[in-house]
């Protein structure tokens, strides 16, 4: 395989591993037994049949009920009600800050390399100083950028 077709085969196959991947793992969100993987007392959301959500400490599951900790008490809700199970997963804060911070540490990067590549009679020409300073400040900014995303999220076990 040459290097052309090798550039084109590349992102075409992961293009469709993306596409398809999401469909496959939809599939087995329809396995209830899936439940019996979930540790006790870990925080879920539950969303019935009626519309109504509720969230609290997973306790057990069996083949027809599942057993939720709410405000004190064990709530017992069948089968049929269940639509969806979602567990809470750990926060990705500090990921997405860091993230955040090489995107625009590179941006800054081009920039300041623009910049500095300036005639050396121009107005906004920093002298070779472009790097040095845009680098670290959009670092900053896209630091921030990372910090205001969303860090908790849920992920869905079951659907019916």
């Amino acid at each position: 395989m040459n290097h052309l077709s090798r550039a084109v085969a590349m992102p075409l196959l992961l293009l469709f591993a993306t596409t398809i991947a999401p469909s496959l793992r939809a599939a087995d969100k329809a396995d209830w037994s899936s439940l019996k993987g979930v540790a006790p007392a870990q925080t879920v959301k539950v969303t019935l049949t009626n519309g109504k959500s509720v969230q609290g400490e997973f306790q057990s599951v069996s083949d027809d009920a599942l057993v939720i900790h709410l405000a004190g008490a064990d709530q017992t809700f069948s089968r049929q009600e269940v639509r969806r199970l979602a567990i809470k997963r750990n926060g990705h804060r500090v990921k997405h800050v860091l993230i955040g911070a090489a995107i625009g540490a590179g941006a800054g990067l081009g920039a300041g390399v623009a910049v500095d590549r300036c005639p050396p009679n121009s107005l906004i020409c920093f002298g070779n100083k472009g790097k040095g300073i845009l680098t670290p400040g959009f670092a900053l900014i896209g630091a921030g950028v990372g910090a205001l995303l969303p860090a908790n999220a849920w992920q869905e076990i079951y659907r019916q």
